[in-house]
């Protein structure tokens, strides 16, 4: 899926992070959503490529990432520890000024990123998300049936874990199989990757521990933004599937528009996975959005 990238593998804090870097040009960082990997750009990342040097990662706890041990108060799955890692894999590759393009968790990790390294995160597109704090606030009963799996995660272990653990391919197939386009968009090989790792072990544990940090310390951080009256400075693009639920739930741009200076964005044709379901209406986008950048990427 990736025949012209190359694999990397770094470590921060003893935890590894994996990805795939190919292309030329100014950098830009891809981040996935639950439950992928990095796969999901198999389908658009070879023609970013032809304009940047991307740097795909797979997030901690996901894909051939590390899985370090769950704590206490979920720190170590917190978004702000996600985010050091995909810093650290930018300045792995010689870059400390860059785009992010990210999905699903991945755009949380991106949130974090670009309020806690301004001077690192150029301009940001989101793929539907609306910000982690407001859409717990504005929780509907329509929202929690179709993301259910937001409050079956946060449980307190094993149970979660066990339950993913029984049989993690299922888990996989029933939580994208019940979006709008079922199991249709995905690319056979990409499956059989999301297959593989979700089923390798700590998986189910990073998996959980990733929402747990969610319903927990990620929102410390975001009140505490809040309160400060930190608002993100960089262009922001946010994209949404018109078929899909936060779009249907909530008012992505006004919320946006209260966390962030410079906001743009509408949906796109499709559901939630818009990078395997819209590929080429997201690269319609992408591409003029990231060729705006005002330089070439920094080296430190």
């Amino acid at each position: 899926m990736f025949t012209d990238f190359s694999s990397f593998d770094l470590s921060r804090d003893g935890v590894r992070v994996h990805g795939r870097v190919g292309g030329q040009g100014a950098p830009l960082l891809l981040l996935h959503g639950h439950p992928q990997t990095h796969a999901i750009w198999h389908r658009t990342a070879p023609a970013l490529a032809q304009h940047f040097t991307v740097v795909a990662v797979d997030l901690r706890g996901y894909g051939d990432s590390g899985r370090p041990q769950a704590d206490a108060q979920h720190v170590r799955y917190s978004k702000r520890e996600m985010a050091l890692d995909a810093l650290a894999a930018m300045h792995h590759h010689g870059f400390d000024r860059f785009g992010v393009l990210a999905h699903d968790r991945g755009a949380r990790v991106a949130h974090r990123l670009a309020m806690d390294h301004p001077s690192a995160v150029e301009r940001l597109m989101l793929l539907d998300i609306a910000p982690t704090l407001a859409m717990y606030q504005k929780t509907t009963e329509a929202f929690a049936r179709a993301y259910w799996h937001w409050f079956f995660l946060i449980q307190p272990p094993p149970l979660p874990e066990a339950l993913i653990e029984a049989d993690p391919v299922r888990y996989v197939r029933s939580v994208m199989g019940a979006r709008h386009a079922g199991l249709a968009p995905f690319a056979p090989e990409a499956m059989a990757e999301y297959e593989r790792c979700i089923a390798i072990e700590g998986t189910a544990q990073g998996v959980c521990e990733d929402y747990r940090a969610s319903a927990t310390v990620d929102l410390e951080h975001d009140r505490s933004d809040v309160a400060a009256g930190r608002k993100l400075a960089q262009p922001l693009r946010v994209l949404w599937g018109e078929h899909g639920v936060v779009g249907r739930c909530f008012d992505v741009l006004a919320l946006w528009r209260e966390r962030a200076l410079q906001v743009s964005g509408g949906t796109l044709p499709c559901g939630h996975y818009i990078p395997e379901e819209a590929p080429r209406e997201l690269l319609a986008e992408a591409l003029p959005f990231f060729l705006q950048r005002t330089d070439p990427g920094q080296r430190p």
